[in-house]
């Protein structure tokens, strides 16, 4: 229905595969959100159920990184015009992509600039910190030598990576039922069952990392997929110690 109302449907036919939008870095507030005369979806709605993908995460503008907050928290976007206010699904998956400084090389110790890692904490400031604790497994890629990519090992296949998310999801469907949550994502925190050692080690980490109560659910959320994966019936503590080691720290500090 969404990309119906946005004219996307080609040649009139429904879509059977998950949206995957892309939009550039200068993409506006309304771009992402929804906006102009007739109050149309924008690219957060057009992605609902499916990926929204944002290179060079930093670019953007801070107008419309601040826009995503609600809608990721959610689920959903209100478009306000003053004749109508239209309320939209965005219920997407958020994958961003960007560089640890302006000049990209941070943490290189033969390429990084003299302002290190001052550079990197003020580029990484350009993504506010509750849109950062909005954001679940933060992944930092480090540099790879030309040598080691043409000796790379080959990587696991994506059919089976598919199979065993496939299993993950399915566990996910059978535990909340037709009228729960569809996914770990959008479960309650006190659905999810963890080991007393994986208790005690979400509490201490808490504490000690001055986890937000949104982070301290998120981490509870991401243990629990994790457990799924290796078809674990409970959280365990190596599930939550991994899902902690997904948040994100200030670049540049030690970990």
């Amino acid at each position: 229905m969404v990309q119906s109302v946005a004219g996307a449907l080609e040649g009139g036919r429904l879509r059977r595969r998950p949206p995957f939008r892309e939009p550039h870095h200068s993409a506006s507030q309304a771009a992402l959100t929804g906006g102009g005369h007739r109050a149309k979806p924008g690219e957060i709605s057009l992605a609902h159920r499916g990926v929204l993908f944002l290179d060079e995460l930093p670019e953007f503008s801070r107008t419309a990184l601040e826009a995503l907050r609600q809608p990721l928290e959610t689920g959903q976007t209100t478009v306000a015009r003053a004749n109508m206010h239209v309320t939209y699904p965005a219920r997407f998956q958020l994958v961003a992509a960007m560089n640890p400084c302006r000049c990209g090389y941070l943490g290189d110790g033969t390429r990084e600039c003299g302002k290190a890692p001052r550079c990197g904490e003020d580029y990484q400031g350009k993504i506010s910190g509750p849109l950062f604790d909005r954001i679940d497994l933060v992944v930092e890629v480090q540099p790879v030598q030309m040598a080691e990519l043409s000796r790379a090992p080959p990587g696991e296949p994506s059919a089976v990576v598919g199979a065993r998310v496939a299993a993950a999801r399915a566990l996910q469907t059978a535990r909340y039922g037709a009228d729960g949550p569809r996914t770990n994502a959008e479960a309650a925190a006190d659905r999810v069952v963890l080991t007393e050692e994986a208790r005690a080690l979400l509490e201490r980490a808490a504490a000690k990392l001055n986890l937000s109560p949104r982070g301290y659910t998120r981490s509870l959320r991401v243990g629990r997929t994790i457990a799924d994966l290796a078809g674990a019936a409970e959280v365990r503590r190596q599930d939550i110690a991994e899902a902690l080691a997904y948040r994100r720290r200030v670049p540049g500090r030690a970990k």
